[in-house]
């Protein structure tokens, strides 16, 4: 089974060749890397030469924002199954691709595997700083806020298909909208794999400031009543997801 992983690259020199190495160094075999890079000035391109060989294929001209660029990941993307990898995160073992893989082929009827997410010093990505360990998904769970984290979801592509990848009028909840669209599918069968996946830096576009705290929250109330949420559901939903935030901070994993 071949899984397609898509990271959207934008001057992120800097950090860059860290989610690359950990994409180059799976031990899973039957994947391919895709980059789609919204036309970097600075020295992103150079670093994505470093590891040609490793790449199946590079994308690089202007965007209209990342979730245009995952967009575009996916139409050129070939595997059966698609996840994403941002430009500032790695994978946080070299079987993430492998444990993956073996649950969607132990069983075809799964469409989704998700896991566990640590959150990391930007200057220093080996100190943890929040933990988002998440759980066996019920789908109750979504009036609850809740959602598995985005960069450990891999998910068939044909789900994808279905609800027309990623909605580009958010700026920051398109993932959110879209795990709305995908889990509440009756057929969806989503598999929960209790480990760290992926390793995040802090300081991405959700929580890099007060401000995109606050739009962020005004997406997600937007997706969650065009997702069906009366006004009291959705109300209660984001109020629980981001209550949810700070237990994180008390779930430090090494």
């Amino acid at each position: 089974m071949k899984i397609s992983v898509i990271t959207a690259t934008y001057n992120c020199a800097s950090v860059v060749e860290d989610c690359l190495a950990s994409v180059a160094g799976q031990v899973y075999e039957n994947f391919e890397h895709l980059i789609i890079d919204g036309g970097s000035s600075d020295a992103t391109l150079e670093e994505l030469q470093k590891y040609r060989t490793n790449i199946a294929k590079i994308i690089s001209e202007s965007d209209d924002g990342i979730y245009d660029a995952l967009n575009k990941g996916i139409k050129h993307a070939s595997g059966e199954v698609i996840g994403f990898l941002h430009s500032d995160d790695v994978f946080s073992s070299k079987d993430v691709l492998k444990n993956v893989a073996s649950i969607f082929e132990a069983d075809s009827s799964v469409s989704a595997v998700y896991g566990d997410l640590v959150y990391v010093n930007r200057s220093m990505p080996d100190r943890v700083v929040r933990t988002w360990r998440s759980s066996t998904f019920v789908p109750y769970f979504l009036k609850q806020g809740w959602m598995p984290p985005h960069p450990t979801l891999y998910v068939r592509r044909e789900f994808y298909e279905r609800i027309g990848g990623f909605d580009k009028r958010y700026r920051i909840a398109a993932d959110y909208f879209s795990i709305l669209q995908l889990f509440s599918q009756p057929n969806f069968k989503a598999v929960y794999l209790p480990e760290v996946m992926v390793k995040m830096r802090i300081g991405g576009a959700s929580n890099r400031s007060l401000g995109a705290i606050l739009r962020k929250s005004i997406e997600d109330w937007d997706a969650l009543r065009r997702s069906g949420f009366g006004v009291f559901c959705a109300s209660r939903a984001l109020l629980l997801k981001n209550l949810s935030k700070v237990n994180q901070f008390f779930h430090i994993t090494s």
